[in-house]
């Protein structure tokens, strides 16, 4: 579905824009909900959502964090807002935000990156992820009738657009921090550490291009179906920090091994893939090393970079994680899955649900195919836009 189809019934009313990708996307929205006979008003942060805000009535926000409350509140009922639109609900101001909106009434909607990658965006009501209102019971999925047949979407690479709209954010935000000098963002916010990242990462992908060539063809071949595959999520994942016991992927990493040995089958192994986008910031190789001898393990486990997530994934005997959009993935090869977080796709049928680790090594819940097809069409008709967030021309790929 496109952006414009999953927007309506707006002509009239007042719509804030918060932030928003890095990035056009928001002004997109704007233009679309203006066309649509709504009036729009922006609030931003810093220097860079102000850059990148072409809203004619834009508002910016300077007071103290602490103030932030009381200023919204104020500004939803000064402005009769009636709709609020932003990206990511866990970051300081939004959760603020959207519980005033809901005592007032205000719609919210949440844009997150897509549950079904490559190729889509996600939008909900209220929330996104475990703040999810869709239903977690598989009998309202077992009952669900899709609205749309199933498809895929083509997808090209969005990296270098979006490394060039942060660069660009980051940038103006630190340079004229000054205007803005009580925000507080919910990332590390220096550029000069973005661009160190940044080089970094591309020396490390070059360099595991080579390193990791032959992988593939060991997934397909020799390990097929004789190793677990563990999906690291970013360093810094709100998925991980507000809807998980785990504080960091070390401490995740070890309960991983801890487990794999002392339950796992002796003639498995462990594969940990880090997230593409830590690639600059995070190498957890030593440290998995280090917990591989120190728990007796050496030689049974893995850490890789950039092989092929597909192969990795269709070729394992089954995948953990804490609640990765990676378990979609696993799910549609019919992979078996643990959740370690609160996700919103941990149901019975599809996840094996209310099973501890250290008996998931040797027992695993089959993935009910039919089931999964019935979820995947609930989320493209109802939480899936087709596109990404920062191509020029739109969200739609044409």
């Amino acid at each position: 579905m496109r952006l414009e189809d999953r927007i309506t019934d707006i002509k009239g009313k007042n719509i804030l824009l918060l932030q928003g990708p890095m990035g056009d996307f928001f002004n997109k929205l704007d233009n679309i909900c203006t066309q649509k006979g709504a009036f729009v008003t922006r609030i931003g942060f810093n220097a860079g959502d102000a850059y990148f805000s072409k809203t004619k009535s834009y508002f910016a926000y300077k007071g103290r964090p602490k103030q932030w409350a009381k200023f919204i509140n104020k500004f939803y009922q000064d402005n009769n807002i009636d709709i609020v639109f932003l990206f990511g609900d866990c970051r300081f101001y939004h959760k603020i935000a959207i519980k005033i909106a809901k005592g007032l009434g205000i719609d919210v909607y949440v844009f997150e990156e897509g549950y079904l990658r490559p190729g889509f965006i996600t939008m909900e009501y209220y929330g996104v992820n475990n703040h999810s209102r869709m239903p977690r019971d598989r009998e309202f999925y077992d009952n669900y009738s899709p609205k749309t047949k199933p498809f895929t979407v083509k997808s090209t690479s969005t990296y270098g657009l979006m490394a060039w709209w942060a660069t660009q954010y980051y940038l103006v935000s630190n340079i004229f921090y000054f205007l803005y000098p009580h925000y507080i963002h919910h990332r590390d916010f220096s550029p000069i550490k973005e661009g160190f990242y940044g080089i970094r990462n591309l020396i490390r992908k070059i360099k595991y291009k080579f390193t990791e060539r032959d992988l593939n063809g060991r997934f397909e071949g020799e390990l097929s179906e004789k190793y677990y595959f563990v999906a690291l999520q970013t360093h810094d994942d709100f998925q991980v920090r507000t809807h998980s016991r785990f504080r960091t992927m070390e401490s995740f990493i070890e309960y991983i091994i801890s487990s794999f040995s002392r339950y796992a089958p002796k003639d498995t192994i462990l594969i940990f893939k880090h997230h593409p986008m830590d690639r600059g910031k995070k190498n957890y190789s030593s440290y998995i090393r280090y917990l591989a001898k120190i728990y007796r393990v050496d030689g049974r486990i893995m850490a890789v970079f950039d092989a092929h997530l597909p192969t990795i994934i269709k070729n394992s005997k089954a995948v953990i994680l804490i609640n990765s959009t990676v378990g979609l993935n696993a799910l549609s090869y019919s992979k078996p899955v643990i959740c370690l977080g609160k996700s919103m796709y941990d149901i019975k049928g599809l996840t094996t649900k209310d099973l501890n680790l250290d008996k998931f090594w040797s027992i695993q819940s089959p993935v009910d195919k039919e089931l999964y097809a019935k979820f995947r069409a609930y989320l493209i008709d109802n939480t899936q836009i087709t596109g990404s967030y920062y191509l020029k021309d739109g969200v739609e790929f044409k």
